[in-house]
């Protein structure tokens, strides 16, 4: 039997409509999902599992505010950016603003896939953060399930972190692109100096 989400702070509602709050970004990402991606980092998520690779996102105070609007053009204005892949944190805790934002990268022709802690029975549930499904059907490619560190796989042929983890394919076009490997990283240098460490072998590291 599955246990049911635990809900998070109420520091959440905090946040503005039309906003998102954010832990990090990278545009131009190969190692979260099919092709080349942009990549936003949610802030919060309530599990606190054992060996998660991002626990500076666990908090829900505010970290990064930024619109909805100004993140779709950001993201569009890198034409090597095929897909935009949400992780966190938790995405399904901001599922209304991320499906806004879905909608404008679809729009403009570009794929969209989560990571989500949640199962989708959970997601497709009563119980489930208010506009997940509003969420589920903006997506092309949802991967669920929490990490499991006693399950952890680092292989060149596995997209997921943990052997709990499922990948669904909403959208049959991206069938044959299920190819990144468990075991990449990648090391963004941005505009300021500092890094993001992202894949799977590593947790993101901003510093």
């Amino acid at each position: 039997m599955e246990t049911q989400p635990t809900y998070p702070s109420p520091t959440l509602l905090e946040i503005p409509p039309g906003y998102l709050n954010i832990m990090g970004y990278v545009d131009e990402s190969e190692v979260n999902g099919p092709g080349c991606r942009a990549v936003i980092w949610v802030q919060g998520c309530p599990r606190a599992c054992p060996g998660c690779f991002n626990p500076e996102s666990w908090p829900f105070e505010i970290n990064q505010l930024i619109a909805v609007d100004t993140l779709a053009e950001q993201i569009l204005s890198k034409p090597q950016n095929t897909g935009v892949t949400f992780s966190g944190g938790e995405p399904f805790w901001q599922a209304s603003a991320l499906a806004a934002l879905a909608r404008k990268l679809k729009a403009a022709g570009l794929n969209v896939m989560s990571f989500t802690g949640f199962t989708l029975k959970q997601l497709q549930s009563d119980s489930a953060p208010p506009g997940s499904q509003e969420l589920l059907e903006q997506l092309d490619i949802v991967i669920d399930g929490p990490f499991v560190e006693s399950l952890a796989i680092n292989s060149p042929n596995s997209p997921v972190s943990s052997s709990n983890q499922r990948v669904t394919v909403f959208n049959p076009a991206l069938a044959d692109q299920i190819t990144w490997a468990s075991d990449q990283i990648e090391i963004h240098i941005l505009k300021d100096g500092s890094r993001i460490v992202t894949g799977y072998r590593g947790r993101l590291e901003l510093t």
